[in-house]
């Protein structure tokens, strides 16, 4: 969750993202060539995807199913009737010379979904934003540039054509964004409601995910948009939400300078921390779309989408509201909670193992996280269940074993050791009749002190407090022996 902060108030900033998410076929969208990711350059193809002569494509059934989920996680309308289109343009990593995309019929449009930021007081702040469209299409080549990271500056460049053909859809959102911290949010949500409805692993780092930023800005209380500018090579939210922050800047110079803002593709540079030109933006007009014409219209059926619909999980906005207003969970814990679906699962698991949901919130968050972090784990990898943290949980609420013993042995815990063999002939001391005589003794054997304290220091109580756990191997039941202890002091 971040910080929501506006820029400078006499601009307003207009943003929107276009967002690529490769979905997790194992094969190609129109042929069966593998999509696994770290394969040598160009052996993932096959003649349908380098567009050889007489070859032609069919639609993998898995793209289409996917597509109509995550369009339906959005909240858009599914369209019963779609269709691919041609988009031509020239590129060495582009080896039909177009690509096949929707156009003017995609499978799903004007749909939104909820983004959560927190304002300077740490309340959680919601906003709706639009989604203009998704749409299916086929990803293109990769290009590796010797000498510099683009073809301007290399002394040659190789083309890896194991992504042409590789599945995508497209997310256009609507211009509703007003911050980089918003778009960052934006992205950061898309991803998690992907990684959900497992359609794709969101990873930014192995191009599975990729914004595009559209922006501009206009004075306050202006309707017309500014000029519109695209950023690409974002490969971070972080990078998403700085790049955003550079070119509002950009831009608010440029307009309070005088000068022209030209409708532009820009780059992100990370080493030096600016946006720079790439090329003049193209128009729809310049990629001369027509519908293909190998492949058939789309017609999604009634059943199809019912059984599609009923396949949708609780998507991480209504988990998140449910813990909030249902579980009493704060917005922070919500939001640790369901960044990851794995995470969700074991949470629930506990609860209904009888684990008391703050209490099992405060141990997943700080302590297993600490854990998972160190070790580099996912929550899947270790072997505490869900049904033996609620164990542990009830064990400490009531009173067979305290906190402090449950953090001791959490390293045997999450390794394995069950809680009946970790906590075994150590559960508290919460009878009186047994405390008693250890706390009479203990005031003996320590006259001094005992002195001290009854003469004003009464900071020495916890000088007794701890004899008594020395005594007990720590299995005087803490809130019990602080009472008896205080009692005693003051008879």
């Amino acid at each position: 969750m971040t910080t929501a902060t506006p820029v400078k108030t006499e601009y307003e900033a207009i943003i929107g993202l276009e967002t690529h998410c490769q979905l997790s076929t194992n094969t190609k969208i129109f042929s069966n060539s593998s999509t696994a990711f770290g394969a040598d350059p160009n052996t993932n193809i096959d003649p349908v995807c380098m567009g050889l002569p007489g070859v032609l494509p069919v639609l993998n059934a898995k793209v289409l199913e996917y597509a109509v989920k995550t369009g339906l996680a959005l909240n858009c309308q599914i369209a019963r009737y779609s269709k691919f289109d041609r988009k031509q343009y020239f590129y060495p990593d582009l080896p039909k010379n177009y690509q096949i995309s929707q156009y003017d019929l995609p499978i799903a449009e004007h749909g939104g979904i909820e983004i959560e930021l927190v304002d300077d007081a740490g309340n959680p702040i919601r906003k709706r934003i639009g989604i203009t469209r998704l749409h299916m299409e086929e990803d293109a080549g990769k290009l590796v540039h010797a000498g510099s990271d683009r073809i301007s500056g290399s002394t040659y460049s190789l083309v890896d054509y194991n992504r042409a053909g590789v599945p995508l859809v497209e997310i256009v959102s609507e211009p509703d964004l007003r911050s980089g911290q918003e778009a960052a949010e934006y992205a950061q949500e898309l991803r998690r409601i992907v990684r959900y409805l497992g359609v794709s692993d969101g990873n930014m780092q192995e191009g599975s995910l990729r914004c595009d930023v559209n922006i501009s800005v206009r004075p306050v209380g202006r309707k017309e948009f500014g000029t519109k500018v695209e950023i690409k090579n974002m490969n971070s939210f972080s990078a998403i939400q700085k790049a955003i922050d550079y070119e509002i800047e950009r831009q608010i110079a440029a307009n309070e300078s005088g000068e022209k803002i030209v409708q532009e593709t820009r780059l992100w540079e990370e080493g030096s921390q600016r946006t720079i030109s790439m090329r003049v933006k193209e128009g729809s007009s310049d990629y001369r779309y027509f519908p293909e014409p190998d492949l058939a219209p789309i017609q999604v059926s009634e059943q199809q989408l019912a059984t599609w619909l009923s396949e949708l999980p609780e998507l991480p906005a209504q988990k998140r509201h449910h813990y909030e207003n249902e579980l009493g969970l704060s917005a922070y814990d919500a939001r640790v909670l369901t960044e990851d679906s794995s995470v969700a699962d074991y949470f629930e698991s506990a609860i209904k193992s009888g684990a008391n949901p703050k209490s099992a919130a405060n141990w997943i968050t700080q302590d297993i996280a600490a854990y998972l972090n160190k070790q580099k784990l996912t929550i899947a990898e270790i072997a505490l269940t869900p049904a033996h943290l609620a164990d542990v949980i009830t064990r400490i609420e009531t009173g067979k074993i305290s906190n402090a013993q449950a953090k001791e042995k959490l390293a045997d815990l999450l390794s394995g050791v069950s809680p009946e063999k970790a906590f075994a002939g150590q559960e508290l001391i919460s009878d009186p009749t047994i405390l008693e005589p250890i706390i009479d003794q203990v005031l003996a054997e320590n006259p001094q002190q005992l002195e001290k304290y009854r003469g004003g220091n009464t900071n020495l109580k916890g000088f007794f407090v701890g004899q008594v756990l020395k005594k007990t191997g720590k299995r005087a039941e803490p809130k019990l022996t602080n009472e008896l202890v205080e009692k005693k002091l003051n008879a």
